[in-house]
Parts: structure tokens; C-alpha cells; sequence
């Protein structure tokens, strides 16, 4: 049976204050009305639930969709992960270059996605550094799940973004444990609300020197995930820099296809967005398409 969508939109700023554009109070009604329309339409083909947040970091200007509500993250977890073991680093805990032992056991199962697994199924010794980049740009689980193993566990992680005060983001599994078990992904959650307030915090450098910071960026801004989804239907050449997240299939419901990011407008500012379609049962090319066409619109609507 499919599920109804009832959407709330929460615009704390009217589109006329988004674009940075003088407006007179009709001509924001309107483009309110317009905006609200246009994203109602937009979360429909999802056929499940879509949540959206989205921030321009140097004017404050926001709206969300589903703002505070949970949603499954699956991968878009390496990111808050990656950042903690770059504190530690900064921090002198640990070092890029350190050489860490992968043993086969740790791998994660043959039905995630895991290019180290793929690649030396013997196990394998690699830098902390490339360890990061295997599980931020091309979302390794094994890679996540030894990183996460280094900085001292989900307790840690969640630690690091309590100082940030990030409270509304949960990791507390391991890939391994999200493959064993559909159900845990719905345990590490992030309302797109928390999740932008995360991205305003590495674009504003909370918690990472500059350099980690740089590194981190970099790791997202190379990543080829998610080509459809938020830079899909951007101007060639827009900054992106993203972690995708997407669930397997089960009994026809797709519990996660998700990108957050960082994403450069043409007048230098930053808009933060996060996309969730959760619970969906609509076909991969059309969840992706609803990330992609949502980014779109925003953007136009900050540019």
C-alpha cells in the first residue's frame, strides 16, 4: 500500500529574502505560494518520505521540509565519522600517515560496498589517510567501520558532535551491524535540520583545523557518488561537495537515498542542503531525480 506524504513546509525566511531580491509583501505571498507548490509536487513521485533542509550559510536565510524529523542515514554517517577522526588527528591522537592493519575479518558483508574488500579480499595495511578517503569519497564500509574502530567507537563519535552542538544526529552502528540487521539504519538517523547545522559547522570551521578542514572538502567535492542526485541538474562547474547514503531494496521499499553538501553559489555564498527519501517504493532513477530537482529549485531560488 503506498504511503501518503503530508508535508510540512517551515520557510523561516520568504523566497524574496532568499533571492536577496527587493520584493513587495504580494510579490512574497506569491513567491511563497509558488515555492510551496513547487516542492509539494516535487516530494510526490518519492512515494514515501522526503525530508529537506537547506541553509545559506552567510545570510541565515533557511527553509526546510520535514525539517526535524528522523531519517535513516545509511552512508551519509561516514561524514560526521570522517570529521571525528580528523579532530583526533588535529588533536595528535592519530596521524594521517600512520599504517593501520586490515585484517579479512573486518570487511564488511560481500553484499556492501566495500572497493578495499574487493580489491585485497587478504586483508590489507593502509594509511589512516587513505583510509578516510576510501570511506568519504567512495563510501567504504569496511574503511568506515575500521575508522570508526580507531577514534573509539560510536560513543566517541557521538561525543565529538555533542561538542559541537550537534544533537541531532545518531551514529551508533557499524556497517557490519547495519548489513546484518535492515532495522538499524533507522537507529542512526539525522533530521535535515542537524545535518545543516553539521555542514554550517565544517564550512565555518568548527571542530577541524583549516587544513582537516580542506582535506575533508576535497574528499567531498571528489567523490563520484551520486552523480543524479544534488549536483545532477546544477550549472556545470557548481562546487558540490557531498556524501551520499542509499539502503537496499526490501519488500519493495527503499529505506534510504540521501545526499547532503556544501554547494558554492554563483555570488561566492554557501547554501548547506540535505535531502532524505526514506521509506520509498518508487523506482532508483525517480528517488534520485527528487534529491536532483529539489537542489535545483533551491538554488535557483538562492543564486
Amino acid at each position: 500500500m503506498t504511503k501518503s506524504i503530508y508535508l510540512f513546509v517551515l520557510l523561516v525566511l520568504p523566497l524574496g529574502v532568499m533571492a536577496q531580491q527587493p520584493t513587495t509583501a504580494p510579490t512574497r505571498a506569491a513567491s511563497l505560494h509558488t515555492l510551496r507548490q513547487q516542492l509539494n509536487g516535487l516530494t510526490q513521485p518519492a512515494q514515501g518520505r522526503v525530508g529537506m533542509a537547506a541553509l545559506v550559510l552567510e545570510t541565515g536565510d533557511t527553509l526546510s521540509i520535514r525539517g526535524n524529523e528522523r531519517f535513516p542515514m545509511q552512508s551519509v554517517y561516514k561524514f560526521p565519522i570522517g570529521m571525528a577522526v580528523l579532530h583526533q588527528v588535529d588533536q595528535g591522537k592519530l596521524s594521517l600517515n600512520q599504517l593501520i592493519h586490515v585484517d579479512k575479518g573486518e570487511y564488511v558483508g560481500s553484499k556492501q560496498h566495500s572497493p578495499i574488500r574487493d580489491s585485497l579480499p587478504g586483508g590489507i595495511d593502509i594509511r589512516i589517510g587513505d583510509l578516510l578517503r576510501y570511506a568519504v569519497s567512495q563510501s567504504d564500509g569496511s574503511a568506515s567501520d575500521v575508522l570508526m574502530r580507531l577514534v573509539g567507537g560510536p560513543t566517541a563519535i557521538m561525543a565529538y558532535l555533542k561538542s559541537l552542538n550537534i544533537n541531532s544526529i545518531r551514529v551508533l552502528n557499524t556497517e557490519k551491524e547495519l548489513g546484518r540487521d535492515n532495522t538499524v539504519q533507522y537507529v542512526n538517523w539525522a533530521t535535515p535540520t542537524g545535518m545543516v547545522g553539521l555542514l554550517k559547522a565544517v564550512q565555518q570551521g568548527r571542530g577541524l583545523s583549516p587544513a582537516s578542514r580542506a582535506l575533508l572538502l576535497r574528499l567531498m567535492t571528489e567523490t563520484p557518488t551520486g552523480p543524479n542526485r544534488l549536483k545532477s541538474l546544477l550549472p556545470p562547474g557548481t562546487v558540490v561537495a557531498h556524501k551520499t547514503g542509499s539502503s537496499g531494496t526490501v519488500a519493495n521499499l527503499t529505506a534510504a537515498t540521501n545526499d547532503v553538501g556544501l554547494i558554492t553559489l554563483p555570488n561566492g555564498h554557501h547554501l548547506a542542503l540535505a535531502v532524505f527519501v526514506s521509506d520509498s517504493k518508487a523506482a532508483p532513477p525517480t528517488r534520485e531525480a527528487v534529491i536532483a530537482n529539489m537542489a535545483k529549485v533551491v538554488w535557483e531560488h538562492c543564486r
